[in-house]
């Protein structure tokens, strides 16, 4: 049997989490130290991530919500302590009535971030540092499994009528 073909075999969360090492390491975003060209680059990571983003909540839409699901998206925003954030939220009717929040991918910079993070409505923080397509396309796991656990999140909230594939 051969071995792979990187020193991160096909585990593409490796690469990522180097880049994000080499950051804290280097006091660097992506190459910049100012804040104002860290936002800049964040502005573009936005841009990369959001069709993967609506693709995974699509995905899980189609594939559990009988396509009764919503997306939205917020675009980039300023958050209130001064950071930019951008949000892609599932929403569907047995969630609403249940009063839980959505199913949300989440990419922010907090003010007194050193650089951006990925996080759920439910779930918790990874590091993103995403300047290409290709690392944005890899991302796709790991905006697949916030978004599962935050499905799984809510239903432990409430209880599993909140899929309509599973009650319907």
């Amino acid at each position: 049997m051969s071995g792979p073909s990187t020193a991160y075999g096909d585990n593409p969360a490796l690469p990522a989490l180097r880049r994000h090492f080499e950051d804290l390491r280097d006091g660097t975003h992506g190459g910049v130290e100012a804040r104002a060209d860290k936002e800049e680059r964040f502005a573009d990571t936005v841009v990369l991530l959001a069709p993967y983003a609506k693709r995974v909540l699509a995905e899980i839409d189609q594939g559990l919500l009988k396509g009764t699901g919503r997306v939205d998206e917020t675009g980039l925003c300023r958050t209130e302590d001064g950071g930019l954030a951008a949000s892609w939220t599932l929403s569907w009717p047995e969630q609403r009535a249940a009063g839980v929040r959505p199913i949300t991918l989440e990419a922010h910079f907090e003010r007194n971030f050193h650089h951006p993070h990925l996080r759920g409505a439910t779930v918790g923080e990874w590091p993103l540092n995403v300047f290409t397509d290709q690392q944005a396309a890899a991302e796709v796991p790991t905006l697949r499994a916030i978004a599962a656990a935050d499905l799984h999140n809510l239903v432990f909230q409430r209880d599993y009528r909140l899929v309509p594939a599973i009650t319907r």
